[in-house]
């Protein structure tokens, strides 16, 4: 049997429940190294502000820059991008050098939900507190989170620019 005929591997990605902010961070950066590996073309973040996220780590900066090629798309939704920029190096910087396929907009409810989502797959953290949430590929409850993060995408503005201008 050649290779070609083997079924397609289960998503080495989470399939449940996560617990605690040690999962959660481990999550993160496991799901930017697959999106990497895998060339999802579209990926949405969207958190308050993103503080306890490890977008500053060097592992997921590189995968940032693994994943990012022509015909990419990530979309960021925050309340504010203070402890982004504050705590965030790294992202920053790549943040600036792709801006062509980065897409960072606000919201000024107190309403959005913990969320990484993509065509294939998504997390939601439920309990930010505890750092608890459920992961996986079902589509129902991709569909449904999706339909979530358009909504509050529509009342968004342009947020978190990648340079600022000065005078």
């Amino acid at each position: 049997m050649d290779s070609d005929q083997f079924p397609v591997p289960p998503s080495p990605l989470l399939q449940g429940r996560f617990e605690g902010r040690s999962e959660f961070a481990e999550l993160v950066r496991q799901t930017f190294v697959v999106a990497a590996e895998q060339g999802w073309r579209e990926i949405i973040l969207c958190d308050a502000n993103f503080e306890d996220w490890p977008l500053g780590e060097r592992i997921v900066a590189q995968a940032l820059n693994d994943w990012s090629a022509s015909g990419r798309k990530l979309t960021m939704l925050a309340q504010n991008y203070d402890e982004v920029i504050r705590r965030h190096a790294r992202f920053v910087t790549w943040r600036r050098t792709w801006s062509h396929i980065v897409d960072c907009r606000g919201h000024a409810a107190g309403d959005l939900p913990s969320v990484l989502w993509s065509p294939g797959w998504a997390f939601e953290r439920l309990d930010l507190v505890r750092s608890t949430g459920v992961a996986g590929s079902e589509a129902g409850r991709r569909v449904a989170l999706k339909e979530r993060l358009a909504e509050k995408l529509l009342r968004s503005s342009p947020a978190f620019a990648a340079t600022t201008l000065g005078i």
